[in-house]
Parts: C-alpha cells; structure tokens; sequence
C-alpha cells in the first residue's frame, strides 16, 4: 500500500488501524481495544493491556537471538572515547541498575529524575526505570540549579540519578553542586541519588544520600522486568510553558511503544539490525523517542553521540560518525546544519568522507528553511526530509513517510499528516479555511496513540493549554497554512504571525527570503511594536564565515529581497546583523525573549538558554535603532 491508502485505512477505521500497529509489540495481556473515549475529551489507548517497556526495547532482542547486536554505539570526540554494547549486555545493565533501584526502595509508579549528559548510562537509566514501571523525568544535564529544583517539586521524585559533570568543548561542566544546590532549593526531598563519576570531573559523595552508580549496584539480583497497564506513565518530560512553571507532559507506555515503533519503517525507514542517529540530547522529546526507545523497541542500532556539529573537532564531525558507524538515517536539527554551513559553506569537509550508506536526512525542531534544505541536498547527495513533531506528541506529526512511499519533496513544507492526525487550518472561530490561507494549526480529536493525555497534576492546565480554545482539536500553536495537495506549511507559532497595519503576515515567510541570500547563515525576524502600523517586522541576520560584503550592504540586499518576494505590505525595513542569535540548548531561537527585549518589556531569563551573554548583545544591537530601551 501507498501513503494515501494507509492513510485512509486509518480514516475509515482508527481502531483497526492501531490494533493491527500494537501486533508487532510484545505484550504480558494484549489490548481488547485501542481508543479508550469513557473521558473524552481526555482520550487514552490501550488502558486495559499489560505490558513493560524494557522489555520491548531489550530484553525480546536478546531472546529473539540477537543479544550480540549492538544496540548503543557510543561515539564522544570530546573525550575521545568510543564503546559499543550490544543487547545482550544491555540487559545486564539495566536489570542491575533496576536491581538497586529496587533495593533502594523504588516501586512501579515512583518517579526518579535522571540529570545526565550523553552517555550510554543515561539510556540505562530510563530502561532501569522502565524495568520496573518507574516513572523518569530527564531533566538535561547542567540544567540551572533553581530550574531542577522546579521540576523536583512537581514531579517529587523519590530518587535522582546523576553524573559528576558534564563535557562541553574546552570545559568540563561540574553537575554536583548544581544537584545539591537544587535539592537544598527543593521543598521536596529525594531518598537517595545514584552518582556516575565520570574521570573528567569526580565529586564528592554525601555520606548516607549519595550512591556511587557501581559500588550501589554491587552484588544486586537483577531485576526481572514488571508489567504496567497500558496507561501507565512511562515518563515526564518537562516542556517550557509560555508562563509560570514548566509543563510536566506526560508519556503512556503503551501507545508509545505501538508509535514509536511504527515510525522507525514507515516514517525512517529503518529495518532491524541498520543504525539510526538522532544527534540531540536525553534531555529533549527527540532524546527519548529517537536516541533511546524508539530505535530500540524497533532492533536497530542507535547512536549515542557527545559532541557538537562544530567545534569538535571541525563541521566535518557529522559526515565521520554518519561514514565510521554506517548510519542509514540521520536525524537532527536544522540550527545544526546552519551551523555547518556557516563553517563550511562550500561543503569542503564532507569530500574527505565517504557517506554512501546514509539513505536519508531528517531535519525536526525548528522551521527547516529553503536554503539550508536545498545546501544539504546538494552536498550530501541524499533527500532532506522536514518533519514536524511536539514535545506533547512524541513522534511526527507531518511528515514524508519514506519507508511506506518516499513523496514528492516540496521545499518550505513537512509534507502531509501521518496516520493518526486529523490535521486542519482553523480561523481565530475555529472555522476550517481554504486551501492556501494562512491560520491555526489544528489537530482534531483523539490525537493518536503515544501522544499526551494530560499534563502531570495538571488536567486543567492541560485543557487551558491545548483543548479549550478549538473545542474538539488539540491547539498546536502553530500558524500555517495547507496547499490544494494536502502539503502542510509551518509558518511559525502563532504568536510569530505579526500584523502590519491589518495585514496578517507571517515571520517565517520573512526568514524564508532572507535565508535565501548568498552571505546569510542564519536569520530571524520577529514583529515588534509600532503606534502607526501596530507592529513591524524586524530581522537580524548572521553571517557566513569569510563574507567579504559589508554590513550595510547585506542590511541594503535583504530589504530588498523582501520587497520583492514578499512585497512593500510587509514593511521590512529594520533589519542588523549579530554574530549569533540567543537559542535554547536544543537549537530553537528565543525569539519571544528578542520580542521583549525589543519592546523594552521585562522578560524571565529563559531557562534553556545556550548563553545569556547573547541577550545583551541583541540589546546592544537594537538600542541604535531605538528599540530595546533601559
């Protein structure tokens, strides 16, 4: 079958379609029923099965006669080190850890944050958890002290498993004393923590509270894996609200393990046994469903990758893991491969690499702009496949699903909806719009399995957040628009569609245009306000690498570029050139945070901020232009 006939066998019958998806998944009771709609609008799946998560991600591989796979490569041109383990001693490992987190005290339905970087023990971490039906919140490593703290006290864990430090290039971030000073912040208390010291930065261990990962697991039984209902939180991931607190997003097991294995063929187009990297981090949605269970749950290989796509040591990094480790599928964000191209702008470095194996490039996170997708094709000599996904959906939402029927590709679009979403362009009413016309982002009711039923301890946060404005759809917040062949565009999140002078124009269109220009690397245009217009569009552009044109002349070219691709009713004439623009660790641009900068209004320091310095540097380039005001 094609896509348009595997996605109407799921229109004409979404029981049928998810039942049939839940075969391939190993359970201990197997659903009688896939939608569970007895507290609708709040939809679950699969809530009368049994099942473990563990399990379907190692333990039926190795008793399938492939427990000498390997199942986690671990590559880190940081340190310089290199391991693989196979799923025969994956295993081992997490039936040990679980052994002593049982031991420890910890039952089904606890929670155990885990504060790590990119090493493989972090994925032992979640499965130990997983094991034994404990519920992890990964929270990533060297995250500020007082925003651990936030998440301690929501989620009220009974255990924390952490490292010593963290690496990054040229420093070694200590994680101890921003763990300690988090649990002296915290009402809540954990029972004990569970320390990996890491040779690059060990701590000190608090007598009676703090375990040494090895010396607690020593003589340990191993720990049998516990069956959960189908219901059962497999994890919290914690998602930045728009205000106050952070929103705990909760992920059940069961529709989790059916999706997530779901999309390594139909959507990556990955068979058992081929490798499959996500370069992100345990800490983002990416890092659980596409470092850690999905590959997994699935027999493939994953890679678990401590660097960065500049830096260490050169842009040539990505095209060496993807050449040394034989990787089929690659998945990142776009802000990585414009990091790359900034550095390497002709592609010199991926000549020296032979990439022959790579099938595919998938780009999620962040809008993927025309030019950085049309620059990778063109390197790399593979399809560049936009995808679109939340933290609250876990897995694609729109997408090309290559592993069923590899689409025509446009530029600028994530392709069509994936089984399971109804998706629709609402106006401010909630009334579907035409083909072409830009709006809201919808998604109708049930979403699928795997994506979030509510939000942890806060069911009317979640339906204030995502259910109440479009009664009967899921609010996506982002702005878009649909073309007469069912192609999706993400424009920008709603709050990004800006309006000039009654004219509703969309900021992503604007950084579309100024990507296009030659010297330009990176870009971001957000609205800010006007008395005449009510608001403007204003951009700032970075640079590549060895530009030999001035800054007024790029300002000059890409006012232009904007007239004349999107015309004189977007008012584009604020436009500076920065060295670099202020992003979350994830790659995404704060561009609400430049807003309020912009507009002279108070702004929280964004938790996930990569570097706070850039903030003053955004203010020092708008105060000659009048904006940004002390």
């Amino acid at each position: 079958m094609g896509y348009s006939e595997v996605y109407k066998s799921w229109q004409d019958d979404p029981e049928a379609f998810w039942m049939d998806q839940a075969r391939a998944i190993d359970w201990v009771k197997p659903p009688s029923r896939a939608l569970n709609a007895d507290n609708a609008p709040l939809y679950e799946w699969f809530t009368d099965a049994q099942v473990n998560a563990c399990y379907n991600a190692v333990d039926r591989h190795v008793k399938n006669g492939r427990g000498d796979q390997t199942a986690i490569i671990y590559d880190s041109p940081i340190t310089g080190k290199k391991g693989t383990t196979s799923f025969a001693e994956l295993q081992v490992q997490t039936a040990s850890l679980a052994g002593a987190l049982r031991d420890q005290g910890i039952v089904s339905g606890d929670r155990v944050i885990i504060y790590m970087p990119m090493v493989p023990e972090a994925l032992v971490a979640m499965l130990a958890c997983a094991r034994i039906g404990a519920v992890h919140s990964v929270v990533f490593g060297g995250f500020a002290a007082n925003e651990l703290a936030v998440r301690i006290d929501d989620a009220t864990p009974k255990a924390i498993i952490a490292a010593s430090c963290g690496v990054e290039p040229g420093r070694v971030v200590a994680y101890k004393p921003l763990l300690d000073g988090a649990i002296d912040m915290a009402t809540h208390k954990p029972d004990f923590t569970i320390i990996l010291q890491r040779t690059e930065g060990p701590c000190d261990l608090i007598a009676g509270r703090d375990h040494d990962w090895h010396d607690v697991q020593a003589g340990v039984v191993p720990a049998d894996c516990v069956p959960v209902s189908g219901d059962h939180p497999a994890y919290i991931l914690y998602t930045s609200g728009t205000t106050g607190a952070p929103k705990g997003v909760v992920r059940p097991t069961a529709g989790h393990l059916v999706a997530l294995n779901w999309t390594m063929k139909s959507i990556y187009n990955v068979d058992p046994g081929d490798v499959f990297w996500a370069a992100s981090d345990v800490g983002w949605v990416v890092g659980h469903s596409y470092i850690c269970y999905g590959p997994l749950i699935a027999g493939n290989t994953t890679v678990v990758f401590e660097g960065k796509p500049v830096g260490t040591p050169d842009a040539g990094t990505f095209w060496r893991v993807i050449e040394e480790h034989n990787v089929r599928s690659f998945f990142t964000a776009p802000t990585a491969f414009r990091a790359i191209k900034r550095e390497d702008p002709k592609g010199e470095l991926i000549k020296n690499y032979d990439i022959s194996c790579l099938r595919a490039l998938y780009l999620a996170g962040e809008r993927a702009d025309p030019d950085t997708i049309e620059w990778a094709q063109k390197i790399m000599g593979v399809p560049v496949y936009d995808h679109w996904w939340q933290t609250e959906t876990g897995y694609t939402i729109a997408g090309n699903p290559a592993g069923i029927e590899a689409l025509p590709v446009k530029i600028g679009s994530p392709t069509v909806a994936m089984p399971g979403y109804d998706v629709q362009i609402l106006d401010d009413a909630g009334h579907p719009v035409a083909a072409g016309e830009l709006g809201a982002i919808a998604i109708k009711l049930p979403l699928p399995p795997g994506t979030l039923p509510t939000l942890w301890n806060a069911e009317e946060r979640f339906k204030k957040s995502y259910l109440n404005t479009f009664p009967g759809y899921y609010e996506t917040g982002d702005a878009g628009m649909i073309d007469n062949d069912g192609y999706l565009y993400i424009m920008a999140r709603t709050n990004d569609v800006i309006n000039v002078a009654g004219h509703r124009l969309s900021t992503g269109a604007m950084e579309e245009v100024l990507a296009g220009h030659p010297d330009v690397a990176e870009c971001a245009v957000i609205g800010v306000g006007d008395t005449l217009k009510g608001q403007l569009p204003l951009g700032f552009v970075c640079t590549n690498t060895g530009t030999a044109k001035s800054d007024a002349d790029i300002q000059a070219e890409c006012i232009k570029l904007v007239r004349e691709k999107i015309g004189p009713v977007a008012a584009f004439k604020l436009i500076t050139v920065v060295d670099r623009l202020p992003k979350t660790r994830s790659g995404k641009i704060l561009r609400g945070t430049m807003v309020n900068i912009a507009d002279s209004k108070p702004y929280k320091m964004p938790a996930t901020i990569d570097d706070p310095a850039i903030l003053d540097e955004i203010k020092a380039a708008l105060q000659p232009m009048g904006y940004a005001k002390d």
